[in-house]
C-alpha cells in the first residue's frame, strides 16, 4: 500500500485523498456500538439499550488513557517519518508496543473489577445496573483486542497509509454484524450476547491486521524488547497528557451522562440512541483532525513549517462545507433515524428534540478537532489537555447543567451546543496567538 509524504504536493488534494478512508474506517468504528445499539434496541428494549449507552460511556472513560498514548503516537511516529528516520521509528514503535500492552492490560482488569462499582456512581437508572454491568465486563475482556488493531492503524496513518487499516476494521465490523443477532438471540445470550459478539470480531481483526502487516513489511515491526529510558521518557512526556485529554473528555461525557440519568430512563434511552447518531455525525471532523494530526507531524518533522498554515485553512474549510450539509440531514431525518433505535414515544421524543437541536451546533465542533489536530502534530500535547478542561469542565458540563435545570430535557441541547461555539473560538485563538510552534519533541543529536 502507498504510503504519502507529506512535505511535499498538493496539501488540499492530500487531505481529502488522506482523510476519506479515515472516515469510512471511523464509520465502521462506530458502527460497533451502532450495529449493537440496533439488534439490543429492537431484540431487547429500550432498558436493554440504555444499558449498553451508559456502557459505552464508561468503556471510553476508562479506555481513555490509552487512547491518548495511540494520539501521542500517531505525532510520534509521523515525525520521525518526516525526519525520515528508519532507526528512529523502529524503535519509537518498540517503546509503543511496551507499553500500551502493559496499559491495556491494567485498565482491562480495573475496569472489570469495578464495574459496577463506576455505573452505581453514574446514577445509573436501578433496571439498567445488572445488563450493564455485564455488558461492561465482557468488553473489558477484550480490551486488549480492541487496542492491538487500533494501534496497527495508528501506526500506518503516521507514515501516511490510511486505506490498509480499513481492510482491518472491515473484517471486525462484517463479523459483528454477522455474530450480533446469533449471539442474541439464537444463542439467547441477550445483551451479553452482543458483547461477545464484539470482543470476538476485534481479536479475529487484530490477528488479520498484525499477520497481514508482518507479511508485506508495512511497518518496522520486530520482536518486543525492553526501551530505552530516552523513548520512555518522550513518549509519557507526550502519552501522558494525551491520555489526559481523553480522560477530561470521556469523564466530561460521563458527567453529562449523569445530568441525562438524573431526568430517567425515557431520557436516557432516548439519549443514548441520539448518541449512536452522534457518534456517525462527527466522523468526518474527527478523521480530519486525525489527517492534519499526522500531516502537521510529517511537515513539522521534516522542518517544513510553512506548509502548516494551509493544512489547517483547508482542513477547517473542508470540515465547514461538510458538516453544514450534514447538520442539513441530520434536522430533516431526525424523528426517522432515532426510530430506527427506540419505539417508545417519550424516548424517540426526546431523541428527535435533541438532535435538532445540536444539529445547528455541529459545525462549530468539528473546528476544535482541526485546530488541536495540527497543535497535536507539534507535540503541544499540554496544552491541547488546558483546552479540553476548559472546553468540557469551564464550558460544556457547567452549561448543559444549568441549561438543563432552567429547560428541562430540551436543555442538554442547548448548553452543549452553546459549549461548542465558545471552545471552536477559544481553540482558534490558542492557534493563532500561542506558543505552540516552540514545541521541541526530540533532542538535536536525534
Amino acid at each position: 500500500m502507498a504510503q504519502h509524504d507529506f512535505t511535499t504536493g498538493s496539501i488540499y488534494k492530500q487531505l481529502i485523498v488522506f482523510s476519506t478512508p479515515i472516515m469510512l474506517t471511523n464509520i465502521l468504528q462506530v458502527s460497533y456500538q451502532f450495529i449493537d445499539s440496533l439488534w439490543v434496541g429492537n431484540l431487547l428494549g429500550a432498558n436493554a439499550l440504555g444499558a449498553i449507552s451508559v456502557s459505552a460511556t464508561v468503556i471510553f472513560t476508562v479506555l481513555s488513557f490509552i487512547i491518548g498514548i495511540n494520539n501521542a503516537s500517531l505525532t510520534i511516529l509521523s515525525q520521525q517519518k518526516g525526519k525520515d528516520s528508519e532507526e528512529g521509528l523502529k524503535n519509537y514503535l518498540n517503546a509503543f508496543v511496551v507499553l500500551q500492552t502493559i496499559l491495556s492490560l491494567m485498565l482491562g482488569a480495573i475496569g472489570f473489577v469495578f464495574s459496577k462499582e463506576i455505573l452505581l456512581l453514574l446514577d445509573t437508572p436501578e433496571p439498567m445496573v445488572a445488563e450493564a454491568t455485564s455488558y461492561l465486563q465482557i468488553n473489558f475482556l477484550g480490551i486488549l483486542f480492541l487496542f492491538g488493531y487500533n494501534f496497527i492503524g495508528t501506526v500506518l496513518r503516521s507514515l501516511g497509509d490510511s486505506k490498509t487499516p480499513l481492510y482491518f476494521v472491515v473484517v471486525a465490523v462484517v463479523l459483528n454484524a454477522v455474530l450480533d443477532p446469533v449471539f442474541i438471540k439464537v444463542f439467547g445470550l441477550g445483551i451479553d450476547g452482543a458483547a461477545y459478539a464484539t470482543i470476538l470480531s476485534q481479536g479475529i481483526a487484530f490477528l488479520y491486521g498484525l499477520a497481514y502487516i508482518l507479511r508485506l513489511c508495512l511497518a518496522p515491526f520486530a520482536l518486543p524488547k525492553i526501551p530505552r529510558r530516552e523513548e520512555v521518557g518522550i513518549i509519557l512526556k507526550l502519552g501522558i497528557p494525551a491520555g489526559l485529554q481523553m480522560v477530561v473528555i470521556s469523564a466530561g461525557v460521563m458527567a453529562i451522562m449523569s445530568v441525562v440519568n438524573s431526568l430517567g430512563a425515557d431520557v436516557v434511552a432516548g439519549f443514548g440512541a441520539a448518541q449512536r447518531l452522534d457518534s456517525i455525525i462527527m466522523i468526518p471532523a474527527m478523521a480530519l483532525g486525525t489527517a492534519v494530526n499526522s500531516m502537521a507531524g510529517q511537515n513539522i518533522g521534516a522542518n517544513r513549517w510553512d506548509r502548516l498554515h494551509k493544512i489547517a485553512l483547508y482542513g477547517t474549510l473542508y470540515n465547514l462545507a461538510v458538516m453544514f450539509l450534514i447538520s442539513a440531514v441530520t434536522f430533516l431525518l431526525a424523528r426517522v433515524s432515532i426510530r430506527l433505535f427506540i419505539q417508545e414515544a417519550a424516548a424517540l421524543e426526546f431523541g428527535t428534540t435533541y438532535l435538532k437541536l445540536v444539529a445547528f451546533f455541529y459545525p462549530f465542533l468539528g473546528i476544535n478537532f482541526i485546530l488541536n489536530g495540527v497543535v497535536r502534530g507539534a507535540g503541544a500535547m499540554f496544552q491541547v489537555l488546558i483546552l479540553n478542561v476548559i472546553s468540557f469542565w469551564v464550558l460544556r458540563y457547567p452549561l448543559t447543567y444549568w441549561f438543563a435545570g432552567m429547560f428541562g430535557d430540551k436543555g442538554i441541547a442547548l448548553g452543549m451546543g452553546i459549549s461548542f461555539v465558545i471552545s471552536s473560538i477559544i481553540a482558534y485563538l490558542y492557534y493563532r496567538f500561542g506558543r505552540w510552534r516552540r514545541q521541541v519533541i526530540f533532542k538535536k543529536s536525534e
